[in-house]
């Protein structure tokens, strides 16, 4: 399944991906400072949250073309039931 983001799907997705990526390293410098573990699996937290919300509009973003795609019959190569296991096991990975 080949994703195709484009414009703002992809800039949030980005946004979303960068903010986690800052978070993290506030989170790899908090334990460097021996900061208090509460605040530390606070922004951990945040940064996980961040990363799933960022594969959740993939995914669905995916999902989204590839309905368009079977729509249009430019998808015949792959099941509907084919197409439902793979994106399930996608949704799953992130839970």
């Amino acid at each position: 399944m080949e994703l195709d983001l484009a414009g703002a799907e992809l800039k949030a997705v980005l946004n979303r991906l960068r903010r986690a990526q800052g978070q993290i390293s506030g989170v790899i410098r908090m334990i460097e400072e021996g900061r208090d573990c509460e605040e530390v699996v606070t922004q951990l937290a945040a940064a996980s949250r961040a990363l799933d919300r960022a594969g959740f509009a993939i995914i669905a973003t995916g999902l989204q073309q590839c309905l368009t795609e079977m729509e249009d019959g430019r998808r015949s190569s792959e099941s509907r039931d084919e197409m439902r296991a793979r994106l399930e096991k996608l949704f799953l990975s992130l839970a």
